[in-house]
């Protein structure tokens, strides 16, 4: 009987406000990976753009863990492909994901999915679901999404390549602005862990990558000031943006909902939920 598998992954934001490559938390957006052994290489993708074949990104993954000849690759995906919301993780967490659940590898996923990627916060979020800190080489502290916690995302319609997002940061950032991003997310952490969600809006603050990114995604930041006219606690730029992610509790997500889309109505606007769950795989 030929082997298949079937893999979801989140979608994810990174950075949180303050914690640049180090925090990043699971959004229920979702990619899907059909793997099976079918005697032919192929790959099928319902999303404009991506290649289908050997460089497609969640075969180059599998390929990591075992060759790809003989095997079919069914890709669908909710995730945008520009926009800061972790598809390239995903793709790499689910290629990982499936090759070695095939193939009962039992391989370090994160180590390789991190070497993939080139940074560890996505992945880890992919990976394990739910809120997680990423510190030095080990694998990362995650903890739960709080209960009442919701979010809503305005994409606007700019790109901006994750290269050109990190270009615009310095080497060596001034002490103020360090102390200022490390106590902020050390309260952004609490608040999360205590579901004090006052706590979590002044949390989301930051110094160093937001500003220093401005001239990439001004209407971006021009949202990211309204986040609390708007009735969200807080907002932050997902990753190298230009998605924000607008945190609230779930009783103002409607109203939050149809206020971001009456001011934001050049960009696309979605209810999304903080996932627990992060990389899930059954065979078929």
């Amino acid at each position: 009987m030929n082997r298949k598998r079937a893999v979801r992954v989140p979608a994810s934001s990174a950075n949180l406000g303050p914690g640049y490559d180090s925090l990043a938390t699971a959004l229920a957006l979702n990619l899907d990976l059909e793997v099976e052994e079918t005697g032919e290489f192929t790959v099928e993708c319902d999303v404009a753009g991506v290649p289908c074949d050997r460089t497609n990104l969640c075969v180059r993954a599998f390929e990591l863990l075992h060759p790809a000849d003989g095997i079919s690759f069914r890709i669908r995906s909710e995730i945008p492909l520009t926009g800061g919301l972790g598809s390239s993780a995903a793709a790499i967490v689910a290629g990982l994901v499936a090759a070695d659940h095939m193939f009962e590898l039992d391989e370090d996923l994160f180590r390789h999915a991190t070497a993939l990627e080139g940074h560890p916060d996505n992945v880890a979020a992919a990976l394990y679901g739910g809120f997680v800190i990423c510190v030095d080489d080990g694998p990362p502290a995650r903890f739960d999404p709080v209960p009442g916690l919701e979010g809503v995302i305005a994409i606007p319609p700019e790109r901006v390549p994750t290269s050109a997002a990190r270009d615009a940061l310095p080497e060596d950032v001034p002490l103020t602005d360090a102390v200022f991003n490390a106590s902020h997310a050390a309260l952004l952490t609490l608040g999360l862990t205590r579901g004090d969600l006052d706590m979590v809006g002044r949390g989301l603050a930051d110094r160093i990558h937001q500003p220093r990114r401005a001239h990439l995604y001004p209407r971006s930041m021009e949202l990211l000031a309204q986040a609390q006219s708007l009735g969200a606690v807080g907002a932050s730029i997902s990753g190298a943006g230009p998605t924000v992610l607008f945190w609230c509790h779930w009783q103002q997500t409607g109203a939050l909902y149809e206020a971001l889309r009456a001011e934001a109505r050049d960009c696309v606007v979605r209810r999304v939920q903080f996932a627990p769950g992060g990389a899930d795989v059954r065979a078929l």
